[in-house]
């Protein structure tokens, strides 16, 4: 069969969609990444100067409470790597399922077919589970915003 070039690239720009669905997802888990490490060195901040300070009930729970919201924080950060580490494959699958596409028409081989799909599914899944690394990360999220209201309504 021959295919016009319009149909070869209309077919190959399909799992296009996915990698800009992706890219969306990665520039937000990136954002994400950067506010974390940023809190986590501000904490890590204000640690250091309460540890050299004097040693108040007060100041040590602030300290408690700092440790611990470091240690949530570092759990969410793994979350966020995991999830940009998922959508980066989902990236990789999709743009070799576009590929194997092209070479599908190439070579008019329709095992080339089979692996694009198998290939654009591995993309999908892999998109799936970085949403569920997103959304527990969310979730994590939430819980250390509970342990800076509890705090500061005990003031």
């Amino acid at each position: 069969m021959n295919y016009s070039i319009v149909e070869i690239i209309q077919a190959m720009l399909a799992p296009g969609l996915m990698i800009s669905a992706c890219g969306l997802f990665l520039l937000g888990m990136n954002s994400k990444y950067s506010l974390l490490v940023n809190r986590i060195r501000l904490l890590n901040e204000e640690k250091r100067k309460l540890a050299g300070g004097d040693q108040k009930a007060e100041t040590r729970k602030r300290l408690e409470s700092i440790i611990l919201q470091i240690k949530k924080l570092n759990f969410r950060l793994k979350l966020v790597r995991n999830a940009v580490f998922s959508y980066s494959a989902g990236v990789a699958f999709f743009i070799i399922a576009s590929l194997l596409i092209g070479f599908k028409y190439l070579t008019q081989s329709g095992n080339a077919a089979s692996v694009a799909m198998i290939f654009f599914l591995l993309g999908i899944i892999s998109v799936l589970i970085g949403i569920a690394f997103a959304a527990r990360e969310v979730y994590k999220g939430y819980k250390i915003v509970g342990i800076e209201i509890s705090e500061s309504n005990s003031l």
